[in-house]
């Protein structure tokens, strides 16, 4: 995994909890790296599995709700450092149906060694997007926070219902219907 999502993962954990919780999470994480990332380095996911649930446990938030509030962090953080790639798309279905065309193409150029989800786009309509995600990483819940900043970011509202077609969560149908 890439570590720009550990450096702002950590980031965003000290604006939230502080710096002490951050200290907290990396040492009982017991991480190879010790915590010490750089943005185009690449780590273990086993370390940032670690660092969640270390943070799980102090803020007595579950895991899934953590990647919604990192998703919006994160959205935060492409949208200031990208703009150029954000900026490109008109509405939110559009941008959402090039992930896999486009913007991870264009993550793959910056980062070439980062492993990605795959999103398969089954169905596309001015208003509605069907998705099939798959990662070995199972982090759904980190999509589905970015989903929303994209509508958000477009002024726009969505309602997104997640259908795991496996149990580990590393297959997920989003089924996307903009508010309109």
């Amino acid at each position: 995994m890439k570590g720009i999502v550990f450096t702002e993962f950590l980031d965003l954990v000290e604006e939230k909890y502080g710096i002490e919780t951050v200290d907290e999470i990396i040492e009982k994480s017991n991480l190879p790296s010790k915590g010490i990332y750089t943005s185009i380095g690449t780590y273990d996911f086993s370390e940032m599995l670690s660092l969640l649930k270390h943070l799980s446990e102090h803020t007595n938030l579950s895991i899934d709700k953590l990647l919604l509030v990192y998703a919006e962090h994160f959205f935060s953080v492409l949208v200031n450092s990208y703009p150029e790639l954000i900026n490109q798309y008109i509405n939110p279905i559009d941008m959402l149906s090039s992930i896999e065309s486009h913007i991870h193409v264009e993550v793959k150029k910056i980062y070439n060694d980062a492993e990605l989800p795959t999103f398969e786009v089954l169905e596309k309509s001015e208003n509605t997007l069907i998705m099939i995600y798959r990662s070995s990483r199972a982090m759904h819940y980190f999509g589905l926070g970015l989903m929303k900043k994209t509508f958000e970011h477009f002024n726009s509202t969505a309602t997104i219902k997640m259908d795991k077609i496996n149990e580990k969560g590393t297959v997920v149908k989003f089924i996307i219907n903009k508010d309109v």
